[in-house]
């Protein structure tokens, strides 16, 4: 009760400060002359971000959104877009910031500012179990004869360059796209978010996917944001409140496993 007081006191506080600053950076005045702050997703990273069957974004970084919004004292307004597309539209000025379960890297963080990490997860390997206990046995995933699929422009297929580079590597544009080759069997293995495929391999459990037991990489995740010094400082202040109160801790435990938000996916 004590720390639920501490947030929502905390968080007045930083609503009111945002309204002070309406006009301090581009980006801030934006939001604020609108209304409306306007996040970049892919929503097709479940447990990060998801669309429902209604068309709803739902997840970790959702919620988070949408309590950022609130203590601005603005509208959340979600932007779904192909996961290579989102940094190309925060650098344009499209969106405010970017949360869709992006990793922190110094290539990213040479063009764009990140907050955090408020998540940490790792590289994990979903395939068909009959083919990837085939795989196992033979040579391993580093053969020519190995069709890789990972999401284009993300760490995922920089991890496949890396140690699978004899592999044939097939970029998508999406999850779903990759699931698809899988199913098909045009594809052996799908390279993703550890969490991702857990819980991809725990939903098609009847069609014989397994993940990896563990994390293979350390994957800090962060808000991406544009150049608009006032506005990244809120940012912190507001993850350091969410964090420091436990609130965070809560939203991650939500969607860290498999309730009944998954049958709301498609």
């Amino acid at each position: 009760m004590k720390k639920s007081f501490v947030f929502v006191a905390l968080l007045s506080v930083l609503s009111l400060m945002f309204a002070m600053a309406a006009s301090a950076g581009p980006a801030m005045d934006r939001i604020m002359k609108k209304g409306e702050l306007v996040v970049g997703t892919s929503g097709a990273q479940p447990p990060m971000t998801a669309t429902t069957k209604k068309g709803e974004i739902i997840g970790l970084d959702a919620d988070i959104s949408r309590a950022m919004a609130a203590a601005m004292g603005v509208k959340v307004k979600f932007v779904s877009m192909p996961f290579a597309k989102l940094l190309p539209a925060l650098e344009a000025n499209q969106v405010d910031m970017v949360m869709s379960g992006m990793t922190i890297t110094p290539k990213r963080n040479q063009k764009v500012a990140f907050v955090g990490p408020y998540y940490v997860s790792g590289k994990g390997i979903l395939a068909v179990a009959e083919k990837f206990a085939a795989l196992q046995q033979a040579e391993g995933l580093n053969t020519p004869e190995v069709t890789v699929a990972a999401l284009k422009n993300s760490t995922s297929q920089k991890f496949a360059e890396t140690l699978m580079p004899k592999a044939k590597l097939i970029p998508t544009n999406s999850y779903e796209e990759a699931i698809d080759l899988l199913f098909k069997g045009k594809i052996h293995v799908m390279v993703a978010d550890y969490y991702f495929c857990a819980l991809t391999a725990s939903r098609h459990q009847d069609k014989g996917l397994i993940a990896g037991q563990s994390p293979l990489t350390f994957e800090p995740l962060g808000i991406a944001m544009a150049e608009d010094t006032l506005l990244i400082n809120w940012v912190q202040n507001f993850m350091s409140i969410l964090q420091g109160s436990g609130e965070l801790k809560k939203m991650s435990l939500k969607w860290s496993y498999a309730g009944s938000w998954i049958d709301e996916l498609p």
